[in-house]
């Protein structure tokens, strides 16, 4: 019998099967829309940045933009529905299925969608010319442990919240904040102070830091080892959280 961690995230690719097609969209039309519309045309008016067309500088914050977008939609409404209406959590208890392996399948699943979506990504990429370094094939590695971070917490939340209307400001007041201001469409050093504080504190600045290192061969704001170091840090806090919230909402 497979691993209860590895069953659960079979059931969500089960679930996935019937769902897959809203996904084409956001995996494959997205990324070319971003890198013709603002990459290709805004980058027209902008020119330069660091010594790269626009083009391949904004290329890799909009992939890690999009994972981290990714890892917070897939475990918002699925985590919410899966406590308040499907009850899928609730049967999982009834059975050998723990609650790390409920919060471990959850986030395989997550990994798998973004694997999918940097892949596409990056060839992409790949044809619009805007990957220039060796250490590419980190890219996948990173977006993975940003999907992690992004994930963990954002599972802790829905599994807290009894209505979904939190949801909406999950997103007003998080998500879009840290897309605009971790660096992903302009340098985070063009900010003001207070605001540069902010961004250093989100995740995603330091993947965008990490992915566009490794997608064009520059140097990152700060050691490589740091920024990775944050990310391994805020994606075990944001798995113990999920956790806690799993078991607190499951003993309610």
């Amino acid at each position: 019998m497979a691993h209860p961690s590895v069953a659960v995230l079979e059931r969500h690719m089960l679930l996935y099967r019937r769902l897959w097609k809203a996904s084409v969209f956001s995996f494959f039309a997205l990324p070319y829309l971003f890198l013709v519309s603002i990459g290709a045309g805004v980058g027209g008016y902008v020119g330069e940045v660091d010594g790269f067309s626009y083009l391949d500088w904004i290329a890799p914050g909009i992939l890690a933009s999009t994972v981290y977008q990714i890892a917070v939609n897939e475990s918002t409404y699925g985590v919410y529905t899966d406590f308040e209406w499907v009850g899928g959590i609730h049967t999982m208890r009834g059975t050998r299925v723990s609650i790390r392996d409920m919060v471990a399948g959850w986030i395989l699943y997550v990994l798998v969608m973004v694997v999918m979506a940097v892949a596409a990504f990056l060839a992409i990429a790949w044809l619009f010319g805007t990957l220039h370094s060796p250490w590419v094939w980190t890219v996948p590695l990173v977006c993975a442990l940003l999907a992690v971070g992004a994930a963990g917490p954002t599972m802790a939340f829905a599994a807290s919240i009894r209505n979904d209307g939190y949801f909406e400001l999950l997103i007003r007041f998080v998500v879009i904040p840290t897309t605009l201001f971790a660096g992903v469409f302009f340098p985070v050093d063009e900010l003001p102070q207070g605001f540069r504080q902010l961004a250093y504190a989100s995740p995603l600045w330091h993947g965008v830091e990490l992915v566009r290192a490794a997608s064009l061969g520059t140097s990152t704001a700060w050691p490589v080892l740091v920024h990775i170091g944050y990310l391994l840090l805020v994606a075990a806090a944001g798995w113990i959280c999920a956790e806690a919230a799993f078991r607190r909402r499951l003993d309610s």
